[in-house]
């Protein structure tokens, strides 16, 4: 067996290796960028003497593109960049969780305006929300009282969220979802 690998902290399957300078075995690519005069498909050779030139790297673009796209640009001020674009987008992209909150089928009025605060404040706080009656023994003959209490649930929360899923009993759960209404 082989030397243990040193753990960097970063996984190589997360980085997007693209092929560079002598790396590149196609006959002719397609060279865009900035700094290039007449963009076209060139011969890989001349391609690389046109990168050596301008003392940056020829890096391959799009691979599956006829001919390959290739860019003369500084490689690792490139990988910077793509990074940068990575970390962008993960900021942008937002994470939505789904918060629960459990009924009985013979729950009483305090607590029903208790569970109805959280759900609110979830509502609000941009979070999804699991409502569900969960039916203990023979208080499965009570799926009406479950279903009255879901849909009084909703139209309590109607000015904060919107119903996703009307409720549906599944085994012993009667659940609903809601989502937050889109602020205005």
């Amino acid at each position: 067996m082989g030397r243990p690998r040193k753990n960097t902290g970063r996984n190589p399957k997360d980085e997007i290796r693209y092929r560079t300078n002598r790396q590149i075995r196609v006959p002719q690519v397609r060279v865009v960028g900035d700094g290039i005069e007449n963009p076209g498909v060139y011969p890989t050779q001349e391609a690389m003497k046109m990168a050596d030139e301008m003392e940056l790297d020829l890096v391959e673009i799009s691979p599956k593109a006829d001919p390959p796209v290739c860019r003369i640009i500084d490689y690792q001020k490139f990988l910077y960049q793509q990074k940068k674009k990575q970390k962008e987008q993960k900021q942008k992209s937002v994470q939505v969780s789904v918060k629960e909150v459990r009924f009985g089928p013979n729950t009483d009025e305090h607590d029903y305006n208790f569970k109805l605060k959280h759900a609110e404040k979830f509502l609000t706080d941009g979070d999804k929300v699991k409502a569900f009656v969960f039916f203990k023994g023979r208080s499965i003959l009570f799926k009406e009282k479950g279903e009255i209490l879901l849909l009084r649930l909703a139209q309590d929360l109607e000015e904060v969220g919107k119903v996703e899923q009307m409720p549906r009993l599944e085994g012993k759960r009667m659940t609903m979802f809601l989502s937050p209404k889109k602020k205005k």
